[in-house]
C-alpha cells in the first residue's frame, strides 16, 4: 500500500519555520457570505428618498448609466470615517465607467452640521441621503455603515459588502488586498457574476426592523423567479452548459416545474452535499451553492402556485452572458492534446495518458488553470501532474497521492485567491490522466488546458495532497461498509479545500481532525455523496492543524443491489481506477509559504 502524500511530500517541503510565517503573514478581512442569504441577485425595490440638496428621487433615477452603487456611510462611526477618503476616490472612479453612487446615512443621531462638514472636508459630491427613519436602509436591508450595495441597470444586487479588506474593527492596513467592490464594478461590465459577490462590512450596525417588513408582494416569475434561477441554476442550464435542459425562460420553467419542486425539495439541486450549518453557527464555505432558505421557499412556493405568475417584464432582471469557451480570465498559454482519442461507444476503457510540452524556458507561477474537454458527456475525469525536466514519465503515480490540476464533474476550473498560486517549472511537462467513460455513443475527444499566469510570485504556494486508503475491501451486498484512513500531520498545517473522491458505491465521506489533547472535529461531513458530483469545498478561512493532529477520513460504501448504480453487487470490491471498482481519497489543497517571496 502507497504511503500518503501527507506524510512523504509535506515532510519534504514543508518546514516549522516556514508554517509559523505563514500563519503570521494571513491577513484578517471581511468574511465572505453566501449570495443567496444576503439577497444577491435579488431585485432591489424602486425605493425613494430625499438628498440633503431637498431632491426628492427614486434608484432608478440614479440607473441613467450602467449601474449603481449604494454607500452606508457616517461621520461618526470610526471605521466609516476612514473610509471617507476611499468613497471620495470612488467617486471619480466610478464615473468613468458611468457607475452611479449614492451615499446613505442611517444614524437620526448625527449632528448636521458634523455631517455637512464631514461632507466637505472628505470632498463628497455624490448625492447624500439623511436616512434618519431608516426608510431607505430598511428598503435595501442595509446591515453596517461600511456596507455597499452594486446593482445593474435593472435594480438587480450584483454585490452586497465591504469595498475592501483596508479597513476593519480593531485593525488596518497600509493598502487593500483585496478589492471586492472594484473587483465586482469590473464583472459587472465584462457580464459576468463577481468571484465574490457578498462579504462582511466591518463598521457599526444599524438596528432595523426585521428583515421581513422589507419583503415585496406575491411572487412573480420576472421580478423574484428568474433571478433566483440567474443566481443558483443558470450557469449549467443553459444552451451549452453541462445541464441537460435550459432554464431561461417562463415556458422552460413552467414545463420542468415538477422536476424543479422534486430536486428542489430533496436537495439534489443545485449541487451541494456537505451537512447543512446549525442554525447560529457561522457558514465555513465559500462556495456553498446551496439555496438559501428564503430563495428555496419562494421558489417551491411559486412552483406549487396556480397560477405560477408571469409578473411585469419592466422588472426583468439583464440576461447573463457567459464565456464561450473558458469560464476563468483569457489564458496567458492554452495547450491541446497533440492528438484525439477515439471512445467507443459500449464498455469500459482504460486510462489514457498523455504527456504536453510546456515550451517554458523560466519558471511562472499559474493563479488560473482550466481543463476544457471537447466532449464532457464521456470525460469522468482527469489528473495532471507535473513532471520535472528529465524526470521518469513512468514513476509519475496514480494521482491518488497528489495532482496539479483537476477536471471531474462540476469542477474544471480552479481560480487562486489573492496571494496565492500554483508554480510551474520552466521545462515541465503537464502528464495528463484521463478517464472516459463512454455513453452509447462513439466520439472524438482532445480536450485543453488553459493557463493564467500570475505577474508576480504569489506569497504563498498552493499544493494538493491526499489521504488515501488502497487496501479496501467491501464485502458482497454489504449496504453499509465503513473504510477509515488516519494520517498524521507531521508539521503545522493549514488546509484551504476539500476534495472527496470515490466510485459508484460511495454512500457517505466525512473528513476530521484528531487533536492530540483527545478532542475530535469534523472538518467536512458529506451524509450523501453523488459520485456525479465531485465537488470541492472550499473554506471562507484556512483552517489551522497543528503538529501532532491527525487526519482522519472516512468512507461509507453501499454494495447492495439497493444502490442502482452498483454495477454488481456480489462482487467483493477492491481499489482500482475504473467506475466498477472503488477507491478512498480525501484531497486536501493546502498552502506553503513561497520561499522565493522571502
Amino acid at each position: 500500500m502507497n504511503r500518503s502524500l501527507l506524510t512523504l511530500a509535506l515532510a519534504a517541503l514543508l518546514s516549522e519555520g516556514v508554517w509559523a510565517e505563514a500563519q503570521s503573514l494571513i491577513p484578517e478581512g471581511p468574511s465572505r457570505l453566501r449570495a443567496g442569504d444576503v439577497g444577491v441577485g435579488r431585485q432591489l425595490p424602486d425605493a425613494g428618498f430625499t438628498t440633503l440638496d431637498g431632491r426628492s428621487l427614486k434608484l432608478s433615477d440614479l440607473l441613467e448609466g450602467r449601474g449603481l452603487v449604494v454607500a452606508m456611510t457616517s461621520s461618526s462611526c470610526p471605521v466609516s470615517r476612514r473610509y471617507a477618503r476611499t468613497l471620495s476616490a470612488l467617486q471619480e472612479k466610478l464615473a468613468q465607467k458611468r457607475i452611479g453612487l449614492l451615499l446613505v446615512n442611517p444614524f437620526a443621531s448625527e449632528n448636521p452640521e458634523e455631517v455637512a462638514s464631514f461632507i466637505k472636508e472628505n470632498h463628497l459630491v455624490s448625492p447624500y441621503v439623511n436616512d434618519a427613519g431608516h426608510a431607505l436602509a430598511v428598503a435595501l436591508r442595509a446591515s453596517s455603515t461600511t456596507e455597499v450595495m452594486l446593482v445593474d441597470s435593472n435594480r438587480t444586487l450584483v454585490y452586497r459588502g465591504a469595498i475592501d479588506d483596508q479597513f476593519g474593527l480593531g485593525y488596518h492596513l497600509s493598502a487593500p488586498r483585496n478589492t471586492y467592490l472594484l473587483d465586482a464594478v469590473e464583472a459587472l461590465l465584462a457580464g459576468h457574476p463577481p468571484l465574490v459577490p457578498a462579504t462582511e462590512a466591518p463598521g457599526c450596525e444599524i438596528d432595523l426592523p426585521s428583515a421581513a417588513a422589507a419583503s415585496a408582494g406575491s411572487i412573480t416569475y420576472h421580478r423574484d423567479i428568474a433571478r433566483i434561477l440567474q443566481q443558483n441554476c443558470i450557469q449549467c442550464h443553459r444552451p451549452k452548459g453541462i445541464a441537460p435542459f435550459a432554464l431561461e425562460s417562463v415556458d422552460q420553467v413552467r414545463d420542468r416545474a415538477k422536476t424543479i419542486r422534486r430536486v428542489v425539495e430533496q436537495g439534489h439541486m443545485p449541487p451541494w452535499f456537505a451537512a447543512p450549518v446549525p442554525a447560529g453557527t457561522e457558514n465555513p464555505w465559500a462556495n456553498d451553492r446551496s439555496l438559501s432558505s428564503r430563495d428555496k421557499a419562494d421558489l417551491l412556493a411559486w412552483v406549487n402556485s396556480a397560477d405560477r405568475p408571469v409578473g411585469d417584464f419592466e422588472d426583468a432582471p439583464a440576461p447573463l452572458s457567459f464565456p464561450e469557451q473558458w469560464s476563468i480570465p483569457k489564458p496567458d498559454l492554452v495547450l491541446q492534446l497533440p492528438t484525439p482519442f477515439f471512445i467507443k461507444a459500449e464498455g469500459a476503457m482504460p486510462y489514457q495518458t498523455a504527456n504536453l510540452d510546456t515550451g517554458l524556458s523560466e519558471d511562472k507561477w499559474v493563479e488560473a488553470i482550466e481543463i476544457l474537454p471537447t466532449e464532457r458527456d464521456v470525460v469522468h475525469h482527469v489528473l495532471v501532474q507535473i513532471l520535472q525536466k528529465g524526470s521518469d514519465a513512468g514513476k509519475k503515480g496514480d494521482g491518488a497521492e497528489s495532482f496539479w490540476a483537476a477536471y471531474v464533474p462540476g469542477n474544471g476550473a480552479r481560480i487562486f485567491p489573492k496571494g496565492f498560486g500554483r508554480r510551474l517549472p520552466a521545462g515541465a511537462k503537464l502528464a495528463f490522466q484521463i478517464h472516459y467513460t463512454p455513453n452509447g455513443r462513439a466520439a472524438k475527444e482532445q480536450m485543453r488546458i488553459g493557463l493564467v499566469f500570475a505577474k508576480e510570485p504569489p506569497e504563498f504556494e498552493s499544493k494538493v495532497v491526499g489521504v488515501q486508503k488502497r487496501d479496501l475491501s467491501i464485502p458482497a451486498y454489504a449496504a453499509n461498509h465503513v473504510e477509515t484512513r488516519e494520517q498524521a500531520v507531521p508539521f503545522d498545517l493549514h488546509i484551504t479545500s476539500f476534495m472527496p473522491h470515490m466510485h459508484v458505491r460511495g454512500k457517505a465521506f466525512k473528513y476530521e481532525a484528531l487533536y492530540a489533547d483527545g478532542r475530535t472535529e469534523t472538518l467536512l461531513d458529506i451524509p450523501h455523496y453523488d459520485f456525479n458530483w465531485q465537488l470541492s469545498y472550499d473554506l471562507k478561512q484556512p483552517k489551522f492543524l497543528p503538529r501532532g493532529s491527525r487526519v482522519r477520513v472516512t468512507g461509507v460504501f453501499d454494495n447492495s443491489a439497493e444502490n442502482k448504480a452498483n454495477p454488481d453487487p456480489s462482487k467483493l470490491v477492491i481499489w482500482g481506477p475504473q467506475s466498477y471498482d472503488e477507491m478512498l481519497i480525501g484531497y486536501l489543497e493546502v498552502f506553503t509559504a513561497n520561499k522565493s517571496k522571502q
